[in-house]
Parts: structure tokens; C-alpha cells; sequence
């Protein structure tokens, strides 16, 4: 690596501290976990009516076409 590419990595360095401002620690004042669980107890558990479609549509492929299931697995 030659001197002018130093320099560059230099300058691009500089300007990057420059233009970021430095991470500040930060914690939490609170726990979020039971207000969360509050919120996902509060919120019924709501599929859309594609989702359902599509995993009919995938169980009748499977059924249909048994010879993907292992072609299905071996990609997991």
C-alpha cells in the first residue's frame, strides 16, 4: 500500500469519526419484558385468511406430490 492510499484511508477515517457521533452508553431505565407480555396478552393472535390458504395449499402439495417431502427437508 502506497503512501497516497494511506492518506486516503486517513482521511476517510477522520471524516468518519467526524460525521458519526460518538455511541453513548445507554441502559434501559426499566425491564420491557411484562409490559410486552402484557401487550401480547391483550392482542388476539389474528391470521389472515392467505396465510391459511397458502398452508392448505402447501399441505394438499405435499399430500399430492409426496415426492418433494424429502427434497423440502434436505433444504431445512
Amino acid at each position: 500500500m502506497n503512501s497516497a492510499h494511506r492518506q486516503n484511508d486517513d482521511d476517510l477515517r477522520k471524516l468518519l469519526k467526524e460525521s458519526l457521533p460518538p455511541a453513548s452508553p445507554s441502559e434501559l431505565r426499566r425491564d420491557l419484558w411484562p409490559e410486552m407480555l402484557a401487550q401480547l396478552q391483550r392482542q388476539p393472535v389474528h391470521v389472515p385468511w392467505f396465510d391459511w390458504t397458502l398452508a392448505a395449499l402447501a399441505a394438499a402439495a405435499l399430500i399430492v406430490f409426496p415426492g418433494i417431502i424429502p427434497a423440502l427437508l434436505y433444504h431445512l
